[in-house]
């Protein structure tokens, strides 16, 4: 085999274990527990806009879920209670619908009387600048924009949530 084809053999094989292992590395990465929290836009079902850094000054919960997630659907009565007791607070709750269809999101929504901002991540594109791992995923972002601890899996110490709400609140 002549030198040439020897040598890019060899930055071939080097290249693809590159990429094999970047890719390894941002699927390996943890999901955001603190620091700035990406900005994003997210359109409601019903055609709304909403806008993560111009809710600056406001304490935010941003909720991923799913119509077909079990633990998305236990946790869902939690979660709009929650937004009913807060939400003259100044906190605002957004949920970030993950790999759903329109139809089932919307009934999902209607059987459990959500009336929080909600909409759909079409590309799951704010999902993955949390780098979020499956749903449902809960993120806290303080006042100043920044990312305050995050819940993954469903909601099971209400009080520990109930807890993070009255520390961002207070800050």
């Amino acid at each position: 085999m002549p030198r040439w084809v020897q040598v890019l053999v060899f930055v071939l094989v080097i290249g693809l274990l590159a990429l094999f292992a970047f890719g390894l590395g941002v699927r390996g990465a943890a999901q955001l527990s603190a620091g700035p929290a990406p900005d994003f836009t997210l359109v409601s079902f019903e055609g709304q806009k909403i806008r993560l850094s111009e809710l600056r000054g406001k304490v935010v919960v941003i909720n991923f879920w799913s119509s077909w997630c079990v633990p998305c659907r236990d946790e869902a009565p939690f979660l709009e209670q929650m937004w009913r007791r807060y939400k003259d607070r100044g906190v605002v709750f957004i949920g970030v619908n993950y790999v759903d269809s329109e139809t089932p999101a919307r009934a999902y929504l209607k059987e459990f009387d959500v009336t929080y901002f909600n909409g759909p991540d079409i590309g799951s594109e704010i999902f993955h600048r949390f780098r979020a791992k499956g749903v449902p995923e809960t993120y806290f972002i303080g006042k100043d924009g920044n990312v305050y601890g995050n819940i993954i899996g469903p909601v099971t110490r209400p009080s520990e949530f109930i807890q993070k709400l009255e520390e961002l609140l207070a800050r």
